[in-house]
C-alpha cells in the first residue's frame, strides 16, 4: 500500500524536475543566444572609421607628412583596444575615455578644415566599469552626420560625468539639414539593442534634433 501511495508522489517530483530542467535549459540557451548577438553587435563597431582613416593615412604617406607615424601609433592603439578590450564584458573607464580621446585626435589630423571640439570630462570615483564601445557609437555618429557633411563652422561638444553610481555622456553636434538622408543609421540601432541587452532597465537614451543641432545623452546605472 505504501508504494500505490508513493507512487503518484514519485511522478509529480519527476514532472517538477523535468519542467525545472526545461526552464533552466531555455535560460542556458537565451543567454548564449545573447552573447552571441551581443559579439555580432560588437564586430559591427566603426569598420569603416578604420577603412577611412587607413585611406587617410594613405594620402598622408603619400605627401610624406610628418603626421603619418602619429597616426599610425594611434590607430594601432584604437585597433588594439576594439580587438582585446571590446570583446570584455566590463573596462576601466578610464580607458573607455581614452579610447575617445585617440578617436577625436585622429579625427583632427584627418580634416584640413578647422573644427571646434570641446569634451569636458569628470570621473568622480575610481574603478568604475562599464561595457566598452557604446559611447563610441554615438561620438562616431556625431563626426560623420555633423562634421563630415559640413564644409565651415562645424563644432561637436562632448560630455562625460560620472560617479553617484551612474555614468552620464552627451553629445552635441550642428549638421547640415540639406545633407540628412531621413534614415536612421545602424550604430544608433546597434546602440539601443546592446542596451537592452546589457542594461535592461539600468539605462537611458536620448535623442533629439532641433534648429540644425543634434543632442544625444546616454546614462548608465551602474550600481
Amino acid at each position: 500500500m505504501v508504494y500505490i501511495f508513493a507512487f503518484p508522489f514519485l511522478i509529480a517530483f519527476f514532472v517538477i524536475s523535468w519542467i525545472f530542467n526545461q526552464i533552466r535549459s531555455l535560460r542556458q540557451l537565451k543567454n548564449e543566444r545573447s552573447r552571441a548577438e551581443l559579439m555580432l553587435l560588437k564586430s559591427q563597431v566603426n569598420p569603416h572609421f578604420f577603412f577611412n582613416t587607413l585611406n587617410n593615412l594613405y594620402g598622408l604617406t603619400v605627401e610624406k607628412s610628418d603626421k603619418a607615424p602619429e597616426v599610425v601609433l594611434k590607430i594601432s592603439d584604437m585597433m588594439r583596444y576594439t580587438i582585446y578590450e571590446g570583446k570584455k564584458d566590463q573596462v576601466k573607464l578610464e580607458d573607455e575615455l581614452e579610447y575617445l580621446q585617440n578617436f577625436i585626435e585622429l579625427h583632427k589630423m584627418r580634416y584640413h578644415k578647422k573644427v571646434d571640439i570641446h569634451f569636458h570630462h569628470q570621473i568622480m570615483e575610481e574603478g568604475i566599469q562599464v561595457t566598452p564601445l557604446l559611447f563610441i557609437i554615438l561620438l562616431e555618429n556625431a563626426f560623420k552626420h555633423g562634421v563630415e557633411n559640413l564644409t565651415q563652422d562645424a563644432w561637436v561638444k562632448i560630455s562625460l560625468i560620472a560617479g553617484n553610481g551612474k555614468v552620464i555622456f552627451a553629445i552635441e553636434n550642428n549638421f547640415d539639414p540639406n545633407e540628412l538622408s531621413g534614415q536612421r543609421g545602424i550604430g544608433l540601432d546597434n546602440l539601443e539593442r546592446r542596451l537592452e541587452l546589457i542594461y535592461p532597465d539600468k539605462h537611458g537614451l536620448s535623442l533629439k534634433s532641433q534648429d540644425q543641432v543634434f543632442k544625444a545623452q546616454l546614462q548608465l546605472d551602474i550600481r
